[in-house]
């Protein structure tokens, strides 16, 4: 869940974090009860701050998604699905929105927007990873010159 973390993204690590965790319990990769990896073994993995991953555990403790349990663990809290799940597809539609719409505004074609949508969805690529280079080889293929 966490290998798409990309300390080289404009979004900060520990929001990754969150996003992750979220998306996880939205699509119902992570149900209630279950325990995400310690600080110590997550900063770890992913050569992390462990400073980082504690407040991103913090602000999910704070959303109410999940719940500490002093010297054992946090884990997810019970009922939030359906909030995860409203708050992505939320988050989504408007990122939608305005890459469409930056799309349409610099001259894409619906046919190009859809090929684009359809190799990104095709992809293993996680939400946080490099892009994928099938996606490049679209941007590649714009910059040629139209034929009148």
């Amino acid at each position: 869940m966490f290998e798409s973390i990309n300390i080289n993204s404009s979004v900060a690590v520990y929001v990754q974090i969150e996003n992750l965790v979220q998306f996880a319990i939205a699509s119902g990769k992570l149900k209630a009860g279950d325990q995400l990896p310690s600080v110590r073994e997550l900063s770890e993995r992913l050569n992390l701050n462990p400073n980082t991953v504690a407040k991103s555990y913090r602000d999910l403790e704070v959303m109410g998604l999940v719940y500490t349990r002093r010297g054992m663990g946090v884990y997810i809290n019970k009922g939030v699905e359906a909030k995860c799940r409203e708050t992505c597809h939320h988050r989504i539609i408007e990122r939608l929105h305005e890459v469409v719409s930056e799309a349409k505004s610099s001259g894409f074609t619906l046919k190009e927007v859809k090929s684009a949508v359809e190799k990104g969805y095709a992809s293993d690529a996680g939400p946080y990873a490099s892009t994928p280079d099938p996606l490049f080889d679209l941007a590649k293929s714009k910059m040629r010159p139209r034929r009148p």
